[in-house]
């Protein structure tokens, strides 16, 4: 008996509902009375069978194949995107589609089965908030990576680590947890003890299991850095840790160009958070910026070996490629 998935001509008609009406698969399977799956390996058959053929076509004013290959081997990173900065669009239509790219490649990346660290920030949430919609996964859960307790909010939103999290869920599917603690504390010895706390440690086995971060650098002499908003850190303490070399942090810890923190302890120390030298055990380590003035941070991220994959705009990537040839 002829199965569902082998009738060429429902096999025609799931193709022209996906690629031609955009309609995601649970609508089709919803539309054509099959499961998700049949839709999958249908469209699947549709290229086997040559019923849908891909062509892609790079404009030559918009080729940056070759400009993330370069800063792949350059840097040593496992992948690169690079999303256009059009000189025709506003600061706010440019981010908003890094943001929306942002989002399609992560939902390309995620996989059942993984557990995702994300960080607090606004990066992180302008990329959750867009308005792409996916097919949600069953099994894949949200840790956020710092602290998330507060009052404060940073332009009327909750951008702190256990509201991404829930966000990301929102978005993607699966499941989160939270970090039930505030992101800074007063002093190192506070905090120590009170990571050994039944109801707070429990994420320190959460972290074990994350094998994909996702992660937003900050830049410390920003006046609209996410610490200052949330007040989790003072301007007279941003303006040490830029006099002292800081070039970026990711959660919430600083670094220098060379991705070095030694100087820096007296701040990091005391931050309620996975530690960066954990970070870089994680197998894919998404960093997410944009804006030239994110390619330092973006640089000592990648020595520190806190990210090994890229998601930037062009006016970031070429400034990488002008620092790496000279």
């Amino acid at each position: 008996m002829k199965k569902i998935v082998d009738d060429e001509r429902l096999i025609y008609k799931v193709c022209c509902l996906y690629y031609q009406d955009n309609m995601n698969q649970k609508e089709i399977g919803d539309y054509l009375g099959v499961s998700r799956s049949s839709v999958l390996r249908m469209l699947q058959k549709g290229k086997e069978l040559g019923i849908v053929k891909i062509k892609l076509n790079n404009p030559s004013t918009f080729d940056y194949g070759e400009m993330e290959k370069k800063l792949e081997n350059m840097y040593g990173l496992k992948d690169v995107l690079i999303v256009e900065n059009s000189v025709l669009d506003s600061k706010t239509e440019a981010a908003s589609y890094l943001f929306g790219q942002a989002a399609d490649y992560l939902y390309n990346f995620f996989k059942e089965g993984d557990q995702i660290g994300v960080t607090m920030g606004q990066t992180l949430n302008n990329v959750v908030v867009t308005n792409k919609v996916y097919d949600k996964f069953k099994n894949i859960m949200f840790v956020p990576m710092e602290g998330g307790i507060s009052q404060s909010t940073v332009d009327g939103a909750d951008v702190q680590g256990n509201e991404i999290a829930r966000k990301f869920a929102d978005k993607f599917g699966g499941t989160y947890t939270q970090f039930l603690s505030p992101a800074v504390f007063s002093d190192k010895v506070v905090l120590d003890y009170f990571m050994q706390e039944k109801a707070v440690n429990y994420i320190l086995d959460e972290f074990k299991k994350i094998n994909v971060a996702v992660l937003a650098m900050g830049i410390p002499e920003k006046a609209d850095h996410t610490l200052l908003k949330a007040g989790y850190a003072t301007n007279r303490e941003l303006r040490t840790l830029a006099d002292g070399g800081a070039v970026g942090d990711i959660c919430l810890q600083f670094y220098d160009k060379d991705g070095n923190t030694d100087k820096f302890s007296f701040f990091n120390d005391r931050v309620a958070a996975m530690r960066l030298d954990n970070i870089r055990r994680i197998p894919d380590k998404i960093g997410i910026a944009s804006g030239e003035k994110k390619a330092v941070s973006v640089i000592g991220a990648i020595r520190g070996g806190f990210i090994n994959i890229l998601v930037t705009d062009a006016e970031c990537a070429k400034r990488l490629l002008k620092y790496s040839e000279a």
